[in-house]
């Protein structure tokens, strides 16, 4: 790759510098909005199988015992394969907007076929092949984001990101709440096969739209100013550790080698397949809250309040995260409160309280967008192994979602006591995992602070002066 060098960005003063810097995030932040209803689509086509269940899906497919929770699985499956081979050809290819929205076209082309599904083979087909080709959403945006913005920038940025993913579970309801009352029986069609009509074709034109919009990488993004490009290349220069240079032009498969043989790229992905198992109930959100009594579309509009607080949350949390430099806190206060909302549904059936007990779960899905710009930043300099890394993680972590999809079956309902039981157990295991990460980073920063008080010579340092791993 031919990276512009930052000393093309013309002399300035540094008022004009930061006005200038000002004007490119606010550019960047503009187009990237893109990315948050690519997420909300992205989301909507993965879970509108739930809202689905409500009004047929299961008895018109004959699906019976597990046949729907496979069904729900198996997307995981084909999501995982294509993480990590998908992020190292996203890192080759260079080209986030042609990639990102080319996937994004197939996969609304799969959710509209999904409306035509007539028994169990068919629909774990297209869950598979759905899965197959979403996977290079998520780590891709990551990894893109994470090419644009500093370190005091990123937790934010992904938050918005993923507000998207958030807002989805509240507007998906929303809006399958309009379209399984109102089409009931037009050309024939089931409400719910209009579910994924509509929903999938959405999804397309949005792709076609992307193409136009979406960034690439600093270095060859075409609507950037020459100025405008030299100045996001030296920004993340000066902002990240100057020491990592030569990690810049490692190439895909030395990416791959040094995120598999990094014990922290394992660790993170252990605690997130226990935080997947954590919030499993997400995939089952309006058939908990369908366990308060009301009827389908009432059940539908009482899914939205909890998941549009859990967006309201998780950008609040991201923004002070950033501000202050911390991750693990936030983190682990917000898994706190989950914990709680998981001991409430335990202990009562009473109405009032398991639907506050739902807003204290999905906040969990919000503020955890706060990992994602923590993991960044441990792999800001090395752009090769940040793209397997990000994808490795979050892949091999959905396995936890596939354990997730099975532990939510019908004959636990209404209480789904033992459901809760497990996902609390699986917080608390996450949680202590990643506490485990705080106390090494911050020994590290320890460690590098005290390296910079002894040195010698600043090239005996292995990082930057001033560089620390945000905790």
């Amino acid at each position: 790759m031919n990276h512009e060098s930052p000393t093309d960005l013309p002399c300035h003063t540094r008022d004009d510098l930061d006005d200038l810097e000002k004007r490119l995030v606010m550019k960047l932040d503009l187009r990237l909005c893109v990315i948050m209803v690519i997420y909300t689509l992205n989301y909507i086509d993965r879970s509108n199988i739930n809202s689905a269940r409500l009004q047929g899906f299961e008895q018109d497919l004959h699906l019976h015992g597990q046949q729907y929770a496979t069904a729900l699985s198996i997307l995981y499956v084909g999501y995982i394969i294509m993480q990590v081979p998908s992020n190292m050809f996203l890192h080759w290819l260079g080209r986030p907007s042609i990639f990102i929205p080319s996937c994004m076209a197939v996969w609304g082309v799969i959710s509209v076929l999904t409306g035509i599904t007539q028994n169990y083979t068919g629909i774990l087909l297209v869950r598979f092949f759905l899965g197959f080709v979403e996977a290079p959403f998520f780590p891709g945006v990551i990894f893109l984001i994470s090419r644009w913005y500093k370190r005091d920038e990123l937790a934010l940025r992904t938050s918005i990101v993923a507000c998207g993913g958030i807002l989805s579970l509240a507007f998906g309801s929303l809006i399958a709440s309009g379209i399984l009352s109102g089409m009931q029986g037009k050309l024939g069609q089931a409400a719910w096969r209009w579910l994924f009509y509509i929903e999938g074709s959405i999804t397309i034109f949005v792709a076609i739209c992307a193409i136009f919009i979406l960034p690439d990488f600093p270095h060859n993004t075409r609507w950037l100013t020459p100025e405008e490009r030299a100045l996001a290349i030296s920004r993340l220069a000066e902002d990240g550790d100057g020491k990592a240079d030569k990690l810049e032009e490692r190439t895909t498969m030395q990416g791959l080698w040094d995120a598999v043989s990094d014990w922290k790229v394992w660790w993170f992905t252990t605690a997130l397949v226990f935080q997947s198992v954590a919030i499993s109930f997400s995939i089952y959100f309006p058939t908990l809250t369908a366990t308060m009594g009301y009827g389908t579309t009432v059940t539908l509009l009482l899914s939205a309040p909890p998941w549009a607080f859990a967006a309201i949350v998780g950008f609040t949390v991201s923004r002070y995260s950033d501000k202050k430099q911390k991750r693990y806190k936030y983190f682990a206060i917000s898994n706190a409160l989950g914990a709680v909302g998981f001991i409430m549904s335990m202990c009562t059936m009473n109405t009032t309280v398991r639907y506050i007990s739902l807003f204290l779960m999905a906040q969990v899905v919000g503020v955890f967008m706060v990992v994602w710009g923590w993991i960044s930043n441990i792999f800001e300099k090395e752009p090769a192994k940040r793209a397997v890394a990000i994808a490795l993680i979050n892949g091999l972590g959905q396995t936890g979602s596939i354990v997730g999809s099975y532990i939510w079956p019908s004959n636990w309902g209404p209480t789904y006591l033992y459901s809760y039981a497990i996902c609390l157990a699986a917080i608390g295991v996450s949680t202590g995992m990643l506490s485990v990460m705080y106390l090494y980073l911050k020994h590290q920063n320890e460690l590098i602070e005290r390296n910079e008080r002894d040195a010698k010579d600043v090239e005996e340092l292995r990082h930057s002066i001033g560089f620390r791993y945000p905790v």
